[in-house]
């Protein structure tokens, strides 16, 4: 879908007036694209606290909502690389606000919802397409197209939109659906989506030629064309991508180390925090806001290792976050579970929540090209993915069969510490300068 005269003229003026004060027309998208990834996290992660208000209305079991939700991450993951290339097919402009759509279509049908399958289309297949476009490869892909330099800053504001989104909007969340109904709670994040929707409708363009502009860091203004393909041309590109990429081993030390971020983040402490606690005795609010200050330490650690990333070795940056992570995870079990070691734990583990994610966006970048980094970032995202997938079904056969989390909180923090060490002996990575496309 073309761009109206009056949005791209919108954005034209805008640009003029922003280069009149020395500000880059890339940090207005990165606002709105911020805005995108924060409130699709909310449609991604708050559906958590709804299990019970479902149950008690329809009757449904816990493992029945769960499958909805389940199918909704696998899409999440799954989505990515083909994310990347519909947005390099069609621009990024067009895909988000689809994929804005979709969400919020899903959402407000649902809300009227009376059967099980309807769940299971609804928040499973139909929420599922829709995030899986608008997860991290979004961010990955506007940092490289409008930054050269500061692009690990803005990977890890885009990061700290999705992982803090995900985890702040719990207690609400369960706050407004405990005093005015489920109902009113999605109506939050409905009413987000289609603010973002408007704003991505105005004001994002899909490169910095759009507006007349060189990447942030260049001078040279590098026009670019949409090459319009084939549906299966389209659909083979994450593949080749992926072929292409499976021959380096950067791509395997990357895959592999955001399985264990998966592993030992999302589907580990996100999926199962309230449980954990609910076994020393914690009241499940309790522990939804303790998840919340960790979304609240997770924002400024992920900005900050955005902001490390553009200055030291990021394979040194890497090591240490996996290394404290690990660290974090295996003291978590031998502490007393009261309100000071939890802190101590919400703090050091909340900093390094996703703060990998800056250093393997710009290690990827910096292996791959700017053009093919939103592809190979893609296969790389569906390895967290899977890992999450795996701790979530770890960790609760885990506590089925022995009655305690402790084995899969040792598991995800041993394998923390492991890949540490295979991320800091892995090769330096050499930039690749790629022509444009």
């Amino acid at each position: 879908m073309a761009p109206s005269s009056f949005s791209v003229a919108l954005s034209q003026r805008v640009a003029t007036a922003l280069a009149r004060r020395d500000i880059h027309y890339g940090w207005v998208v990165v606002g709105v694209t911020f805005l995108t990834m924060l409130s699709t996290a909310g449609a991604l992660g708050s559906a958590g606290v709804l299990i019970e208000p479902l149950e008690k209305e329809f009757g449904w079991s816990t493992a029945d909502i769960s499958s909805a939700l389940a199918i909704r991450l696998v899409l999440y993951g799954l989505m990515g690389p083909f994310a990347a290339a519909l947005m390099n097919h069609f621009g990024v402009r067009t895909v988000v606000r689809s994929a804005l759509g979709l969400i919020a279509v899903g959402l407000i049908v649902s809300l009227g919802m009376q059967h099980l399958w309807q769940l299971l289309l609804l928040w499973g297949i139909v929420v599922g397409f829709g995030t899986g476009m608008t997860a991290l490869v979004l961010g990955a892909t506007v940092a490289t197209r409008w930054f050269s330099h500061r692009r690990g800053l803005v990977v890890g504001m885009m990061t700290a939109s999705t992982a803090t989104g995900q985890l702040v909007f719990l207690p609400l969340m369960a706050s407004l659906s405990t005093t005015y109904g489920w109902r009113v709670a999605l109506c939050f994040v409905i009413a987000i989506l289609i603010l973002a929707l408007v704003l991505i409708a105005l004001f994002m363009r899909d490169h910095p030629s759009d507006v007349g502009l060189a990447r942030f860091g260049e001078t040279e203004v590098t026009p670019h064309g949409h090459q319009r393909q084939g549906i299966g041309s389209l659909l083979m590109a994450p593949l080749l991508a992926l072929r292409e990429a499976s021959g380096n081993s950067v791509f395997w030390v990357m895959f592999l180390s955001f399985y264990v971020c998966g592993l030992s983040t999302n589907g580990l402490i996100q999926m199962h925090w309230v449980s954990l606690c609910g076994d020393y005795g914690i009241a499940a609010v309790e522990a939804a806001s303790m998840l919340a200050i960790i979304g609240v330490f997770d924002f400024f650690g992920t900005i900050l290792s955005g902001w490390l990333s553009d200055r030291y070795d990021n394979r040194v940056l890497l090591f240490f976050y996996y290394g404290l992570r690990g660290v974090s995870l295996i003291y978590l079990p031998y502490s007393s579970f009261d309100l000071y070691s939890l802190s101590i734990f919400a703090v050091i583990y909340g900093l390094d929540w996703v703060a990998t994610v800056p250093p393997t966006v710009k290690i990827t970048a910096e292996s791959f090209g700017s053009e093919k980094a939103g592809l190979v970032f893609g296969w790389i995202f569906a390895g967290h993915q899977l890992g999450a997938a795996t701790a979530a079904f770890g960790a609760g056969a885990t506590r089925t069969e022995f009655s305690t989390y402790l084995p899969a909180l040792y598991v995800a923090g041993a394998a923390c510490i492991i890949i540490a060490f295979m991320v800091l002996t892995s090769s330096r990575t050499r930039r690749r300068v790629q022509p444009a496309e």
